[in-house]
Order: C-alpha cells, then sequence, then structure tokens
C-alpha cells in the first residue's frame, strides 16, 4: 500500500515559517506559531524539522533556491529587462512593508551574520540574486535600455541600493516601501538609461 500524501507540504509549511518571520522576532517566534499559520499541529514541525533552528535554517534555504525561479517568472511577464528588473526587486522587497518587518528581519540577519551555517546560506543568497540582477543587465545592453557598461560594477551597486533603501524607508516613513524602492532603483539606472530606456 502507498503511504499516504502529506496533506501540507514541506514548503507550505516554509512558506508560513516566512509569513511568521515578519511578525514575530527571533525569540518571538516559536513552533507553535509557524504550525497555526500553516495549519498542522507543532509534532508535524518537530517530526519534519526537528528544532526551531533547524526549521528556520530550512526556511533560509528554501528562499536561496526560490531566487533563479523568481527571476524566471519575472521575465515571463515583461517584455523588457529593466522593467523585470524593477518590479521583481519592489516585489521581492515586500517582506518590509511595515517597519516591524524590517526590524524583524534585521533581527534574523543578526542570525545570519554570526551562524557560519545561515552565513553560508544568506551568502549563496547573495551571490545568486547579484547574479540574476546581473544577467537582467546584460539584456538591457542588449536591446539598448542601457548604455554599455559594468554590469557586474552596476549589479553590485543595485544590490546595495536595494537593502540600503529598505531600511532607508523604515527610519523616515514617508509613502510605501514599493514607492520609495522603485523611485531609488530608478534614479541610480537614470545615468545608464539609453534613449531608447528613457521612457520604461
Amino acid at each position: 500500500m502507498a503511504p499516504r500524501p502529506r496533506e501540507t507540504s514541506d514548503a507550505e509549511i516554509l512558506a508560513a515559517a516566512a509569513r511568521v518571520m515578519q511578525r514575530r522576532n527571533p525569540v518571538e517566534l516559536t513552533l507553535a506559531d509557524v504550525a497555526k499559520e500553516a495549519g498542522v499541529v507543532p509534532a508535524t514541525l518537530i517530526q519534519r524539522f526537528g528544532t526551531k533552528r533547524e526549521l528556520l535554517l530550512a526556511t533560509c534555504k528554501a528562499g536561496t533556491s526560490d531566487v533563479a525561479a523568481n527571476f524566471a517568472t519575472a521575465r515571463a511577464k515583461y517584455r523588457s529587462p529593466l522593467a523585470t528588473l524593477i518590479t521583481l526587486l519592489v516585489d521581492c522587497s515586500s517582506f518590509a512593508a511595515t517597519p516591524e518587518s524590517m526590524a524583524n528581519g534585521l533581527a534574523y540577519l543578526q542570525i545570519d551574520l554570526t551562524d557560519p551555517e545561515f552565513h553560508a546560506v544568506t551568502l549563496a543568497q547573495f551571490v545568486a540574486m547579484r547574479d540574476q540582477i546581473k544577467k537582467l543587465l546584460d539584456e538591457a545592453v542588449s536591446v539598448r535600455e542601457l548604455k554599455a557598461c559594468n554590469t557586474f560594477d552596476l549589479a553590485r551597486l543595485i544590490q546595495q541600493v536595494y537593502d540600503g533603501a529598505m531600511l532607508d524607508w523604515a527610519v523616515y516613513r514617508k509613502g510605501t516601501l514599493a514607492a520609495s524602492m522603485r523611485q531609488s532603483l530608478k534614479a541610480l539606472l537614470a545615468p545608464y538609461r539609453s534613449v531608447k530606456g528613457m521612457g520604461r
């Protein structure tokens, strides 16, 4: 007899954990919180992931594996590489759409920077994201939305502005994060745009 399929997949549980992480810092978050969000009992999380640390690490790894897929999905929606890039980064910043969720994100970042296992995963995520940004910039140069430029350096700057814009918005709190992020990215890209890309 074949085993019964799991009613709630690991991916669904990890997505639930990511949502709870926006509302709870590492000290506050409990397996019970995640279980409630995922619609399972805490014992299910213990059976599949073991400890809270292992659940958080698995959630971090899931975010890294999703980077390429997220960029591929965005490419399928937009013909313009620059429109793809800006819209995707605006969407990616939605996890920090409130000052409270940004504060929680910074609390988890402390773990990412001090725990070697978490740091390795976070570094891989940053590298994957920068690589995908560079690919879109290369495409933008190819279709003449951007002037010829050093796309590696520009990708690095875009990633830095992306991370910094979230903190900037959380401090100044003017308008929405999405609008602030879009404005920051457009300002950074403006000097690099070709005549064709000016209207994007």
